[in-house]
């Protein structure tokens, strides 16, 4: 859609995509109603910040009879698909779009789309700095071109939209939730990996599988698809890949695969018969093999883009991580302490588990995704020297935990919340010690979001003394 003028557009969700799309939106002269199952009183910072538009509130509910005489339903990330009114819309065969959509339909650079079951906001940040080391220097015509980094992170890019230019670049981390309602693709497109994960919305792994696949399935032969060949779910939709395929992986390519490699401790970078050796792996700051894979994949996403090779390799060396990832937090007493509260999935604990070789006091917990735990449970009977299992899901771990545990397995401690559990893992811990807080859950029995809940570890542990 050209013309907005007049068009009648309900959004769901009035959190920070809604409140993008609805002000964009309302900007071009459409009618529109903002809905959140929220009461109006909790949502004061939202309606402040649409307060200079025409944006209609329906707070509280969502009443199917909102669906009458409306063009558009737009659907924010956080809202499931089963609600009544989505299912009602789908019934009355009204049209579903969402920010990242619409944001695709107008932008008029060219994008990137970055997404995966773990690792996609680490990669599509490194990405981001590679991308605006290398236009440092750029030019074209009278603009001088940018990058902009956004989508499932920071800013909805729809906020961005108008001030772009063909020179420019929009790097996006893409998830399940939004691909689920898209209908185009970028013209360099990353799959990290597909691993069990968000099955409380999607259902089943297959139709998990196939929102992610939107990322590739309306790619043209001129667009380039970055795949892992480390990850079964990832390399299997390789057979949808219509333009180049660019692959990545911590073993050595196949001959026939271009892409990053990992050989010898050296990142490789191979085009054809050339072979380049990027920089050995000593150099990346950030803990653990799944960050040499994420940084495997910037490599073939930025070769893709044709940054400049001195750009990508500053921006590698001098990248530090993301907040909540693996972020290091402090030492006391011998023992540090790590902040991993985007690990909302049993999977990405276990690479953070896989990152230390120190004795590890773990901290599990959360809200459960409806996902296996036997796997992370044999893992801690290898790994983990001590577990702190706190929240709505703590009872779930305890048992399934203690099912692998048997004779010298880790000792485990049960937590009421998360303040709880810091402290009893400051009691438990020992110099040398790393304490992990890789919860494996949601954060939604506690917090708002994962950033919250770090951002509240991070405070606790700060006051420990």
């Amino acid at each position: 859609m050209t013309d907005w003028t007049g068009k009648r557009v309900l959004i769901l969700g009035a959190a920070r995509q809604g409140i993008a799309l609805a002000r964009w939106l309302a900007r071009r002269a459409a009618y529109v109603t903002l809905n959140d199952s929220r009461q109006l009183e909790a949502l004061t910072s939202a309606q402040a910040a649409l307060a200079d538009t025409n944006v209609k509130w329906v707070a509280g509910e969502h009443p199917i009879e909102l669906l009458n005489e409306i063009d558009l339903l737009c659907i924010s990330g956080g809202v499931p698909l089963t609600l009544p009114i989505v299912q009602e819309a789908y019934k009355r065969n009204i049209s579903v779009s969402n920010d990242s959509q619409i944001f695709m339909e107008v932008v008029p650079c060219k994008t990137i789309g970055v997404t995966g079951s773990a690792g996609k906001t680490t990669t599509t940040t490194l990405v981001g700095e590679m991308a605006k080391r290398s236009m440092r220097n750029a030019e074209s015509s009278s603009i001088h071109p940018s990058a902009f980094i956004g989508g499932n992170i920071g800013d909805p890019l729809i906020n961005y939209a108008d001030e772009m230019h063909k020179a420019d670049l929009a790097i996006l981390e893409l998830s399940s939730f939004q691909l689920e309602q898209m209908t185009i693709s970028p013209n360099i497109a990353a799959v990290l990996n597909i691993t069990p994960n968000h099955l409380d919305r999607h259902g089943t792994m297959e139709a998990y599988t196939n929102a992610k696949a939107h990322i590739l399935d309306f790619q043209n032969k001129n667009d380039v698809a970055v795949l892992s060949r480390d990850d079964d779910g990832a390399w299997k939709l390789r057979d949808k890949v219509k333009g180049k395929l660019l692959a990545f992986s911590l073993r050595e390519l196949d001959a026939n695969l271009n892409g990053a490699y990992l050989k010898d401790d050296a990142l490789i970078l191979r085009d054809g018969k050339q072979e380049q050796t990027l920089m050995q792996r000593h150099k990346i700051q950030l803990r653990g093999r799944h960050n040499i894979s994420n940084a495997l994949a910037a490599f073939a996403i930025g070769h893709a883009a044709g940054f400049q090779l001195e750009a990508m390799l500053e921006a590698v060396e001098n990248f530090r991580g993301v907040a909540h990832r693996l972020e290091f937090v402090r030492e006391l007493n011998g023992v540090k302490w790590y902040n991993d509260s985007i690990a909302t999935a049993p999977e990405r604990s276990m690479a953070a588990i896989r990152a230390f070789d120190e004795p590890i006091v773990l901290m599990l917990g959360g809200r459960d995704k409806q996902l296996p735990w036997d796997e992370i449970a044999q893992l801690i009977r290898q790994r983990v020297k001590q577990v702190v299992v706190f929240g709505e899901a703590g009872e779930m771990i305890q048992k399934t935990v203690a099912g692998f545990s048997g004779a010298g397995g880790a000792v485990l401690h049960r937590a009421k919340n998360l303040q709880e559990a810091v402290g009893q893992a400051a009691q438990v811990a020992m110099a040398g010690d790393v304490v992990l807080f890789s919860p494996g859950g949601t954060s939604f029995d506690e917090f708002n979001d994962f950033a919250e809940r770090g951002e509240a570890f991070r405070k606790w542990v700060q006051e420990l003394s």
